[in-house]
């Protein structure tokens, strides 16, 4: 079902609560905001947030002879989403599988969605290095996986998990695209000025240490925070702000290479 897939990207990080789903979703509406066709896998199977994002919690997924068809988030079909939180019956029913299970259920997710022919497909991982992730890597290991994107905030204590994400990348052979520090300070409503409340630069500082590309500082923005469950590009909504800016260098930075 991968064959159509031209580029993958995982999202990462050894942390949890470092915003990878906000990121992976803004990335991926980004993406079909400059005219790529996308689709993104939710495999944080105890925390399926993509349907939240993107305001499709009251839709359905099905099967047909071809395999599971994704849900769509609008009618040309530019942006397809998978994710476990479609099977459930409220957000607020919990996952209580063990490992077998879960590593089944992604299985299917990987193989048997029909994707079609798309150009970019984002997949949201759980954090930490669990099965899901050995799971993933193994049914990509026929497929062309472009990379990971490693998601990290600013404090010591993030960078450290982080640090053990990259460890499990280069472990397992996953090419790493580049970190991006989340919740790099606070943009004031008022005056629009960045505050650093947390600390400052650990992405930066962890990139240097292992060698890898920094992608981008992303801040606090709470006029984000109020399009949270709107499934609405910020590149759309807010096309001024820091963070659009952000994601729009991201974009170019991403799909210069792949289309040269």
């Amino acid at each position: 079902m991968l064959d159509k897939v031209k580029h993958v990207f995982l999202v990462l990080s050894g942390k949890g609560g470092v915003g990878k789903s906000a990121i992976s979703t803004q990335l991926a509406l980004a993406l079909k905001v400059s005219g790529f066709k996308v689709g993104i896998l939710d495999v944080d199977l105890c925390g399926p947030s993509v349907p939240y994002l993107l305001n499709l919690e009251d839709k359905n997924v099905y099967q047909s002879s071809e395999g599971w068809v994704p849900v769509y988030t609008d009618s040309e079909q530019m942006l397809a989403v998978m994710s476990i939180g479609f099977l459930l019956k409220s957000r607020n029913d919990g996952v209580i599988w063990r490992g077998p299970k879960k590593t089944g259920m992604i299985k299917e997710f990987l193989n048997d969605v029909v994707w079609g022919d798309i150009d970019y497909l984002i997949i949201d991982t759980p954090p930490g290095t669990s099965d899901e992730h050995i799971t993933v890597m193994e049914n990509l290991k026929d497929i062309k996986c472009d990379g990971a994107i490693i998601v990290t905030t600013p404090q010591a204590v993030s960078v450290d998990d982080v640090l053990r994400e990259i460890t499990f990348c280069r472990k397992t052979g996953i090419p790493i695209i580049g970190i991006i520090e989340n919740m790099s300070g606070f943009v004031c409503p008022t005056c629009s000025e960045c505050t650093n409340i947390f600390s400052s630069g650990g992405g930066i500082a962890l990139s240097e240490m292992v060698k890898v590309p920094f992608l981008a500082k992303l801040p606090i923005d709470p006029a984000i925070g109020k399009l949270a469950d709107k499934g609405e590009s910020i590149l759309i909504t807010l096309p001024n702000s820091q963070v659009a800016q952000v994601f729009r260098k991201l974009v170019e930075e991403l799909t210069k290479s792949k289309e040269a």
